[in-house]
């Protein structure tokens, strides 16, 4: 029964224009039926809650899976989100895999990290978790964001400060080990191409970022800079038509080396990175 439902459920959601429909209609058949997607064959036909087609109707409407479940998964980690917050992508965990892989390489015994534009927490909670040593500290403005920062950092060893990530840490100047953000990105002009689920859901603060998409990330290279000791590291996420752009921001003349770009699991550009130069 449970499986000829979820296989009528991922024809709506496909007819609806939702990217992953299978999976969307499975883990919302789990969510609702209190099981893992794994085991839902365990479900008896007895036991089909027919609120699963009112999340299945949601989902038709483009409301993010997330914000249903009010769950969001990022690397080992599982984050409480909705309405105020942006939701976690996929594609950013291969940035924050780039970070650890360049912390680690750093061989300092505690570093000192520095996540800006914190969002979730998502960022910051998995450096804390797979760095074991790390000191992190991470920044957001938004109170409606933060009251799911707190949330999900409830417990955490992150020190988690309310502010502009433009200004943030002034105590922490020229002794930082990383910085990384997944700052606002998407041009004003690209309003209409957003992909509903970001476009209707997704706090306006954390998705468009001037004409170019780039007006904070270029403020943020100032902050990276400044927080950075010589040597530090800066990753910063962009979308995957700026990879020609946001390296050229990292520049000698404004102290940097080794500016270059990165693709994401799928091949697309994703993020840059730059080192803080020696003196």
């Amino acid at each position: 029964m449970l499986l000829a439902e979820v296989a009528q459920a991922t024809q709506r959601l496909a007819d609806a224009g939702v990217p992953s429909p299978r999976n969307d209609a499975e883990e919302l058949a789990a969510f609702v039926h209190g099981v893992k997607r794994g085991e839902l064959h365990t479900v008896r036909d007895a036991d089909f809650d027919a609120r699963y087609w009112e999340v299945i109707a949601r989902r038709e409407q483009r409301e993010p899976l997330q914000h249903i479940t009010g769950r969001a998964y990022f690397r080992y980690l599982e984050l409480h989100v909705g309405p105020g917050v942006f939701v976690p992508r996929p594609e950013t965990e291969s940035v924050v895999g780039w970070a650890i892989d360049a912390v680690r390489a750093m061989d300092v015994v505690e570093p000192l990290i520095v996540d800006l534009c914190s969002g979730s927490g998502a960022i910051a909670l998995a450096l804390a978790q797979e760095v074991p040593r790390s000191r992190v500290h991470a920044v957001e403005l938004s109170e409606d964001a933060l009251q799911w920062t707190r949330k999900n950092m409830a417990g955490s060893r992150v020190d988690l400060r309310q502010g502009d990530a433009l200004t943030a840490f002034p105590d922490l100047d020229g002794q930082v080990d990383l910085v990384i953000s997944n700052p606002p990105y998407i041009p004003l002009t690209e309003w209409e191409y957003v992909a509903p689920e970001a476009r209707d859901y997704d706090p306006e603060l954390a998705l468009f970022s001037g004409e170019d998409g780039l007006d904070l990330i270029r403020g943020l290279e100032r902050t990276a800079h400044r927080l950075l000791r010589p040597g530090g590291v800066v990753v910063i996420e962009h979308a995957d038509t700026q990879g020609g752009q946001v390296p050229w921001i990292f520049t000698e003349e404004r102290g940097w080396a080794d500016a270059a770009d990165h693709p994401d699991l799928n091949n697309r550009p994703r993020f840059a990175t730059a080192r803080k130069a020696l003196p």
